[in-house]
C-alpha cells in the first residue's frame, strides 16, 4: 500500500483516521458529527463545513455503528447508507472537501492484506471470528488507491486516504 506523507487528506478525498494527533489537525472535538448527523444530511449538506476552515468534515460513529450490527447487516450498512453518503458528499463539494471517520479503534480493528492490498474490518464480540470487507464494500476492486497516512516519515499510518470513491 503507498504511504501518504502529504496533508491532502486533509482537504480532500475521504479518510479513516485513528490517530488522535491527525484528528487534531483537522478538528475541534466539538465539531465533529456523529454518523447519525452524517447519514441524516447525505443530499442535504451544509454550505459551510465544520473543521480546518471550511474544509473537511469529521464523522465519529462509525465503529459504534458496525459493532451493532451483525457482520451481514454491517456489511450490508456500510455498502448502503454509509457508502450512499460518501457519495453524496463527493458529488456535492465536487471533491473540494474532506470526509474524515474518526476510528479512535481503528488500527487494531483493521485488518491489512499487504499482498492484494485489501482490507478488512474485525467485528466486535460476539462477532469477533468475522470480518466485513471493508475495501470491496466502500471501494471496490480499486485497491490500488487507498493510501496509508503518514504524519511524518518513518511513523506508524495514522489511517487510510482515498481519493475518490466510485
Amino acid at each position: 500500500m503507498k504511504k501518504l506523507v502529504d496533508t491532502v487528506w486533509q482537504r480532500r478525498g475521504t479518510s479513516w483516521i485513528w490517530d488522535e494527533e491527525a484528528r487534531n489537525h483537522v478538528c475541534s472535538a466539538s465539531e465533529v458529527w456523529s454518523i447519525r448527523q452524517f447519514l441524516r444530511a447525505a443530499g442535504r449538506w451544509p454550505d459551510d463545513l465544520p473543521s480546518n476552515n471550511n474544509a473537511a468534515l469529521v464523522v465519529a460513529g462509525l465503529e459504534g455503528g458496525l459493532d451493532l450490527l451483525s457482520p451481514d447487516s454491517a456489511e450490508a450498512w456500510l455498502g448502503d447508507a454509509v457508502k450512499d453518503g460518501i457519495l453524496s458528499f463527493q458529488s456535492y463539494f465536487q471533491g473540494e472537501a474532506a470526509l474524515i471517520f474518526w476510528l479512535p479503534a481503528g488500527y487494531g480493528r483493521m485488518k491489512f492484506h499487504p499482498a492484494t492490498d485489501t482490507i478488512e474490518w474485525r467485528c466486535a464480540a460476539p462477532h469477533g471470528e468475522s470480518t466485513i470487507a471493508f475495501s470491496r464494500v466502500l471501494w471496490g476492486e480499486a485497491n490500488e488507491y487507498p493510501q496509508e497516512i503518514l504524519l511524518r516519515e518513518g511513523s506508524k499510518p495514522a489511517g487510510l486516504f482515498h481519493l475518490r470513491i466510485t
